[in-house]
């Protein structure tokens, strides 16, 4: 009569405490799986950069998280200073520092990539006071 819903039978007895322990079985070792692939090197990761942070010292060189390379100049508690180029400083928080360098990675003394003098930064091209208030058109091109 009844097509998509099945007639519950009684079923024979059971041992009950042998099927209770085999259905936690497998749960139980997923449990496990996830805690040694996932949990077990998130921790650890957490754990060492904890600890770099923790040694962030002036003079150390690090790479920030967004892509900034530098010499710490100063540390406090929470934040560092960084200097990117020679006279530029950054303040940033201690967690934005991706990982440590080794030593001598930052050369800001060295020459630049279109031959600078050294220590120097490029000299941008001098305004004009008639270039900052005017806009100049832009010239569509015709197909």
């Amino acid at each position: 009569m009844s097509f998509f819903i099945s007639d519950a039978w009684a079923e024979g007895a059971s041992t009950g405490a042998g099927s209770g322990f085999a259905s936690m079985v497998p749960l139980v070792l997923i449990f496990v799986i996830f805690y040694f692939l996932l949990l077990r090197p998130q921790i650890k990761r957490a754990k060492e950069q904890k600890q770099m942070m923790a040694a962030l010292a002036k003079g150390d060189e690090v790479v920030t998280n967004g892509g900034l390379l530098g010499r710490i100049t100063r540390a406090d508690e929470d934040f560092v200073n960084l200097e990117i180029a020679p006279g530029v400083r950054v303040k940033l928080q201690k967690n934005a520092v991706a990982a440590m360098v080794p030593k001598g990675t930052v050369s800001h003394g060295g020459k630049g990539e279109k031959g600078d003098k050294p220590g120097k930064a490029a000299a941008l091209p001098e305004k004009s006071a008639a270039d900052e208030g005017e806009e100049k058109p832009v010239q569509e091109e015709s197909h």
